[in-house]
């Protein structure tokens, strides 16, 4: 019997263990993961503005193992071997005939510990129950975001929604460092994105960086304090640490490189955010869509490689994307339009239904979201 690992338990790791229990091979399937839940991360902000059960964005890992066949690691994986195919987690070594790096990815705070230390970030649902926990506990005076991109848009429209149902007309502020938000985005869309946060009154300070964070104080690059302040960070991600000490080429990110077949070795494939893919000389965004279909195929040539068969190169379909704002004012490009308003809000929490584990999850999501006025 082959020996699989699958490190994460992501959108990549379970597409891939699904589609490793369709196979109809005689496998023994290892999944590792620090977590011991499945957590949908595209809702996580909306946990804050439209009050969605964070309980509806989760799903027990060991809860699968009824409809996968495979054995639960509850581990954090510290190294990999490739030549010797052995992953080590946690001090117990797993030796492995072929394996699946799905490990995602987590907030970067750069080597800043004392950050760290201090943020609030939404990486899952327990960062979502801090962030939650405290604005029921505490009156903010301030609310700063390191961070213009994707993460920090939604969080800052979320906190605006709640914030707004309270009536309580606080200052919330976004911090980028680069010159404008939303990083390589079209133009059209940061103009949109810009206009809808002055709409809301929410500031975006470009160009600038958190030099000082104390306790409840931030104190920015341009000199400017805040002090009882809510500080969240969303100003990157990177791979977890086993990844950063592969010799194995990388992006800046630490996501590792990979061929046409999603391989990064002889018997070893990555996919999702802990992989770059690139595609028509352009490495492909981190997304949901292709964590799973890479996962899938992954697991896929996973199974080509054990029968001798040619391996399946890897391609993706680009549906699009989204930039969900919790005032109904979103906007992204889906099958090639562009699109502004309710009709992108709406997608994405179809999608979001249709994609989480569980029709218990996705009816406490749908009630929700109906309950909460959309």
């Amino acid at each position: 019997m082959k020996k699989i690992v699958i490190i994460g338990a992501g959108f990549a790791g379970l597409s891939a263990l699904s589609a490793l229990s369709k196979s109809g091979e005689n496998l023994e399937v290892y999944v590792i993961d620090k977590k011991k839940e499945f957590v949908f991360s595209p809702a996580l902000p909306d946990t804050i503005g439209r009050r969605i059960n964070r309980e509806f964005l989760t799903r027990g890992i060991e809860e699968l193992q009824g409809k996968f066949n495979f054995k639960f690691v509850n581990r954090e994986v510290t190294s990999v071997d490739l030549d010797k195919r052995r992953v080590t987690a946690a001090g117990q070594a797993f030796d492995y005939d072929c394996l699946i790096i799905a490990s995602g990815s987590e907030t970067n705070f750069y080597g800043n510990q004392s950050m760290a230390r201090q943020s609030f970030k939404l990486d899952d649902a327990a960062d979502a129950k801090l962030i939650i926990d405290a604005l029921q506990r505490e009156d903010f005076a301030y609310y700063i975001i390191a961070g213009a991109g994707y993460t920090g848009v939604e969080i800052a429209t979320n906190l605006r929604r709640y914030l707004d149902k309270k009536s309580a007309h606080k200052r919330i502020i976004i911090v980028e460092r680069a010159a404008s938000l939303l990083g390589p985005l079209p133009q059209w869309m940061k103009d949109y994105v810009a206009a809808n946060l002055s709409r809301l009154k929410v500031e975006v300070l470009l160009n600038t960086v958190v030099e000082k964070l104390e306790e409840r104080r931030v104190v920015l690059s341009d000199k400017q304090s805040f002090d009882q302040a809510m500080f969240i960070w969303s100003a990157g991600v990177k791979t977890a640490g086993f990844i950063q000490n592969l010799t194995l080429e990388k992006t800046g990110q630490g996501r590792l490189k990979v061929d046409e077949h999603l391989r990064v070795s002889g018997n070893c494939f990555a996919c999702g955010d802990a992989a770059v893919f690139t595609h028509r000389g352009t490495p492909l965004r981190m997304a949901v869509q292709f964590a799973i279909t890479q996962g899938s195929c992954a697991a896929a040539n996973v199974i080509r490689l054990l029968r001798g068969q040619r391996l399946k190169k890897y391609s993706p379909l680009d549906l699009g994307y989204i930039i969900p704002m919790a005032n109904n004012r979103s906007c992204g490009s889906v099958l090639g339009l562009n699109l502004k308003g309710f009709l992108p809000t709406l997608l994405h929490f179809l999608m979001c239904i249709y994609r989480s584990y569980g029709f218990r999850n996705k009816l406490g999501i749908t009630a929700d979201l109906l309950k909460g006025g959309f």
